[in-house]
């Protein structure tokens, strides 16, 4: 009786994190992805005080990398659907790797995710309206969620 309840108990605890497909009727809104572009959508699962919480974008590219730090060049932008007030996120162009040039000790190079450069962008996390992002159709689109801490800092008056 106890293996078949563990499988149950450990499916209910996954089940609030994980995020939803949305419905095409919650996308009709939303524009379809222009040529050489993909849409990505992130349904957030609903959360006590969300305006606690962010969304931070990060688009980048599997490339082969040596031991340099690299950044794509690219720059988001938050757009509104017409009629409707929803916002979403666009990454028109994403440029060439930047990297530090500097000499490696050894030649081997790797398989790294590398991300577009530049501010972090940090959206409003919001768990009733799909989060819709298009990015070009090579570019991978991942997500992290950001909380803030339960108690604020009083600030030093000088």
């Amino acid at each position: 009786m106890k293996h078949r309840k563990l499988p149950l108990i450990a499916l209910a605890c996954t089940l609030p994190l994980a995020a939803c497909a949305a419905t095409p009727e919650a996308l009709k809104p939303y524009p379809a992805a222009a040529a050489g572009f993909q849409r990505h959508v992130i349904d957030l699962p609903a959360r006590p005080n969300e305006a606690d919480h962010k969304v931070e974008l990060i688009a980048g590219k599997t490339m082969e990398v040596d031991c340099n730090l690299r950044r794509l060049g690219g720059q988001w932008q938050e757009k509104t659907v017409e009629g409707w007030g929803y916002g979403y996120y666009q990454l028109e162009k994403v440029g060439p790797a930047i990297s530090t040039l500097m000499a490696c000790p050894d030649s081997s190079r790797k398989q790294a995710f590398v991300p577009v450069g530049g501010e972090p962008m940090l959206v409003r996390y919001n768990s009733k309206l799909p989060l819709v992002i298009y990015a070009p159709a090579d570019v991978e689109v991942r997500y992290r969620i950001w909380s803030a801490a339960e108690n604020s800092s009083p600030a030093p008056q000088q």
